[in-house]
This record gives C-alpha cells, sequence and structure tokens, in this order.
C-alpha cells in the first residue's frame, strides 16, 4: 500500500493520522503541489484529478479523496473506530467533517489559489477570502460540537471530526485567522497532538518536509 501526499496538505494528513490510529503502515510517494508534481503524467493516470491524497493498494487499485479513504478504512480495519455510536452520533461526526472538508478547505487549495490569481485578483484578496471563509466555518464548527462531550470532538476518543480539525487548524494559523475565542476546538486540538498518531502525522514529521 502505498499513500501519495505531501508534506503539508491536509487532505492527505487526514489520511496519515487515520493510518496512524490504525495501525496500518504504507509506503510513501510524495507530490510536490507548488512544483506541479501533482500535474506529472504518471501521477495524473493514478488520480485524473490531479489531487493529493491517493491511496494505492497491494493490488493496484486506487483510492482517490480523504474522507473516501478513511471511511474504507473504518470498513477495512474498524479498530479503533473513527465513526462510533449510534446512526445519529455517526451522522453528526460526519456533519462536522464534511463542513471542513468541503465547505472550509477547498477555497484553501492551490488550485483555487491560482486561478484566483489568474483572473488578476491580488495576493491580499485571495489570502483575505481564504481568512474569511476558514474564520466563519470554524466559528459554526465550534457550534457544532455544542453538547458533545470532550476532551476530543465527540468523547473520550478522537474521531473522523478530529482527522479533518487538527489540520485545519493549522492552516488556519497560516492564514492569520483569530483563533482565541474558538476554545473547544483548540481544547480537542490540544487532546489529540498529545497522542502519537496524531504527533507522528504532522508535517514537519515527513520525510519532504521543507
Amino acid at each position: 500500500m502505498i499513500l501519495h501526499g505531501y508534506y503539508r496538505s491536509t487532505a492527505a494528513w487526514r489520511v496519515r493520522i487515520a493510518l496512524n490510529l490504525k495501525g496500518v503502515a504504507t509506503g510513501h510517494a510524495f507530490h510536490h503541489l507548488r512544483h506541479g508534481g501533482q500535474r506529472a503524467p504518471a501521477y495524473a493516470r493514478l488520480n485524473p484529478q490531479c489531487l493529493v491524497p491517493a491511496l494505492e493498494l497491494g493490488d493496484g487499485a486506487v483510492l482517490t479523496q480523504s474522507l473516501a479513504i478513511c471511511e474504507w478504512l473504518e470498513e477495512t480495519h474498524p479498530d479503533p473506530p473513527l465513526l462510533p455510536g449510534d446512526a445519529w452520533q455517526r451522522a453528526r461526526i460526519r456533519a462536522f467533517a464534511h463542513a471542513i472538508a468541503c465547505d472550509i478547505h477547498p477555497v484553501q487549495n492551490l488550485k483555487v489559489q491560482e486561478r484566483l490569481r489568474a483572473l488578476d485578483v491580488a495576493d491580499a484578496e485571495v489570502t483575505g477570502w481564504a481568512s474569511w471563509v476558514i474564520g466563519e466555518g470554524l466559528d459554526a464548527c465550534q457550534a457544532l460540537l455544542a453538547g458533545a462531550p470532550g476532551p476530543f470532538c465527540f468523547g473520550a476518543a478522537p474521531t473522523l471530526a478530529d482527522l479533518c480539525l487538527v489540520p485545519q487548524l493549522y492552516n488556519a494559523r497560516r492564514f492569520g485567522c483569530e483563533l482565541s475565542h474558538l476554545a473547544r476546538l483548540l481544547a480537542a486540538e490540544t487532546a489529540c497532538n498529545a497522542l502519537a498518531p496524531f504527533a507522528a502525522a504532522a508535517p514537519d514529521r515527513q520525510p519532504d518536509a521543507e
């Protein structure tokens, strides 16, 4: 099994955490997003979207999209669970994860930023828009945790929600977002970062880190 990624990709980061939590060992292939490595013909044949991550299985099959990969891992390696509880609880976890992966994260994607700059949108405006989207989205995410027990997003153990939250908070800081009022999210991040599977997945621990 080979995980195709980039050290600072928050989507690939989610999958690294999931693999670590599940105790699944993989090889790694790195594609430098700022140098266009994800558009190399060999990788484009694996993932026609030319995005990371992609998980290449031992039989040559390829899975794409970080949350789909995490859910495949959940189904094939159920312990520890990333989607615990009853149908209601699992839906709440998925909703939080999707709020980050589908609504907040895309505007930070290099492909989106490059397109905006190609349309002559100034760098400051691109960054400002991304920061605004992140801030508004994280405010909503904190509200989504109302009534949920800690110390993690949804209880005593990390779930798919935490896998999305930790990388997103890293990106929020990169874009200059104010986070001090997000005490519930920051507490969950602290709990996650105390765990070895999260620490090992951090960007600065990756072989391709710069």
